[in-house]
Formats: C-alpha cells, sequence, structure tokens
C-alpha cells in the first residue's frame, strides 16, 4: 500500500525546483497528479519522466495569476479524475536582491500577484469540491523569509509572511469540515530560482555559515515533508509552520 494511493493532487509550479520534486513524489507514493507551470517545455519534460515510471499525470500550462487558467486545472482535474484530495501552492517567484527602496510598484505587485494572491485563487478554487468530500490536505510552501529578518528581499519577505497568516486563517475556517492547511518554510534549497547563487563560492559559503548543517537542502527533502503532511498520516495536523532549513531559523534564533 502506497502512502497517497487514491489521492489526487494538484501542484503549482510542477515544473521545476521543488514542485518537481513534489509531482515525482506524489506519483511515485500512488497518487494522480496535476502539474501546473508557466513553462511548457519544462511541464512536458515533468510530465514524460512521471509517466516513464508508470505515474498518472496531467500537464497544465498557465500561470496562477490568470483566473481563468485557475478554474481550467479545476475543470481538468475533476473531468479526468473526479476529486482533489490534496492542493500543493508551490507556484513562487523571488524579485531578491533589490532593496526596499529600490523595489518598485511593479516588482511589489507581481511578487504578491503571484505569492499570495495567486494562492488565494487556487485555494479559493478548490475548496467547494474539498467540502462537498468532506476532507482535503491543503499544502502551501512559504520560506525562512517569513521566519527571520533577511536583508534584500522585502517583497518576497512580505508575501511569504503573509502566506503564513492565510494558512492559519484556512486552517482554523474550515478544520470541522475536514479540510486541514498547513504551510512549510523552506531554506536555501538546490533548485533553478537559487542557480546563480550556487554558482557563486563565496557568497554561498557566506549564506550556509549561518546554517547548523552547512549545505543547501535538496528538493526531495522538502518534498519528503510534504508527502507527510498531504497523507492520512497527518490528520491531526493542521494550521501549523514547518520550517525545513538544516537548522537555520535555530541558528538566527
Amino acid at each position: 500500500m502506497k502512502r497517497l494511493d487514491g489521492k489526487v493532487a494538484v501542484v503549482t509550479g510542477g515544473n521545476a525546483g521543488i514542485g518537481e520534486a513534489i509531482a515525482k513524489r506524489f506519483a511515485d507514493e500512488g497518487a494522480s497528479v496535476v502539474i501546473t507551470g508557466r513553462r511548457q517545455q519544462e511541464l512536458d519534460h515533468v510530465v514524460n519522466v512521471i509517466r516513464l515510471h508508470k505515474g498518472t499525470v496531467l500537464g497544465v500550462a498557465g500561470s496562477v495569476t490568470d483566473e481563468a487558467h485557475v478554474q481550467d486545472i479545476i475543470r481538468r482535474t475533476l473531468d479526468s479524475f473526479g476529486k482533489i484530495d490534496v492542493l500543493v501552492n508551490n507556484a513562487g517567484i523571488g524579485a531578491f536582491g533589490k532593496r526596499l527602496h529600490e523595489t518598485d510598484d511593479a516588482t511589489w505587485a507581481n511578487v504578491l500577484d503571484v505569492n499570495v494572491t495567486g494562492v488565494f485563487r487556487m485555494t479559493r478554487a478548490v475548496i467547494p469540491q474539498m467540502l462537498k468530500q468532506g476532507r482535503g490536505a491543503i499544502i502551501n510552501v512559504s520560506s525562512i523569509a517569513s521566519l527571520v529578518g533577511l536583508s534584500g528581499l522585502a517583497a518576497y519577505t512580505a508575501s511569504k509572511g503573509a502566506l503564513d497568516a492565510f494558512t492559519r486563517a484556512v486552517a482554523v475556517e474550515y478544520a470541522q469540515e475536514g479540510i486541514r492547511c498547513n504551510v512549510v518554510n523552506p531554506g536555501l534549497i538546490d533548485t533553478p530560482m537559487a542557480a546563480s547563487l550556487m554558482a557563486n563560492p563565496d557568497m554561498l559559503q557566506s549564506i550556509l555559515a549561518q546554517y547548523a548543517i552547512r549545505r543547501p537542502g535538496k528538493p526531495e527533502e522538502v518534498a519528503n515533508l510534504i508527502l507527510y503532511l498531504a497523507s492520512d498520516e497527518s490528520t491531526w495536523v493542521t494550521g501549523t509552520t514547518f520550517p525545513i532549513d538544516g537548522g537555520m531559523t535555530v541558528c538566527k534564533g
């Protein structure tokens, strides 16, 4: 018996990095997985890899900033699989390196639209189906930037702090109706989003000096935690924040 046998999961930003690892892990554990992403070629690659390993997957290209795309995801998921058991809100962008006074309105609005409003749109769209089912698990992918002070990340930090608070609100609002909502807060993970940092050894080492485990995390390590929160092993867990950061927040604290 696999841990997600019979479950249907939607993973946003499933075309690369943490989202790709989640999609593959879920499929390996028996879930039918619907993945979204803005880059069709990357999305197709992940779909092909999952199918090569005999997984069940559907790719839907588009952006969580587009309400029509969000509704299309829900419609196609229900048409293909008949239900939605799990939503992982993983799609996100960074806009790293700009100090607050250097951040223009367009950058600020774009980061919040993807990282906060996109999560709101997806969550709003799946909840009616989860209410019909009487159960569901929602997992939001935040960041340690919501837990500790980091410079050059004003818009990103604000968006992730909002996401943590949103998670708690959803958890409380729907707990009595069988819907759980939790948030994971990764530290530095070796993904395409962090590629420029990974290519700069001096900067990388200065950052890793703040981590108890002095290496970046792997996408698969985050996926393992999210698998637990998506599975029936965590049915008494909701509204909780889960740092996964190699001990970084402990050191900063």
